[in-house]
């Protein structure tokens, strides 16, 4: 795909910023709260774009790590289900434990990262 100038993240920036600074002070009520919701959609889409490839592949190598076998990230999110419900993989093991810590991080981090500082 050809890339678009100004990029993605920059025009939903801009997008969410308009809503925020120029037309959130106008509104009150049901419309108020819609908007909000959609500043947070465009924001998230904005740090998902800025941030979820190298999420993605910190994620792949981690789990590549805790099951030792190479694949793609969803093949080794797979296993990983299969190896916890078959009792492969116990709850209470370290190593899976820092990496769901780890990802539920980097998530927040996408989704909002004001519940990072609370």
């Amino acid at each position: 795909m050809p890339r678009s100038i100004p990029d993605a993240t920059i025009l939903l920036q801009a997008a969410a910023e308009y809503l925020q600074n120029e037309l959130l002070p106008s509104l009150s009520g049901y419309h108020s709260f819609q908007t909000r919701v959609t500043i947070n959609v465009l924001n998230t889409l904005r740090r998902e774009l800025e941030q979820g490839q190298a999420m993605d592949a910190e994620e792949r190598e981690r789990l590549a790590k805790l099951l030792k076998r190479d694949g793609t990230l969803e093949e080794l999110n797979d296993m990983l289900v299969t190896q916890i419900g078959n009792g492969q993989m116990a709850l209470d093991d370290r190593e899976l434990r820092q990496h769901i810590r780890r990802s539920l991080e980097k998530a927040l981090r996408i989704n909002n990262p004001k519940w990072l500082t609370r």
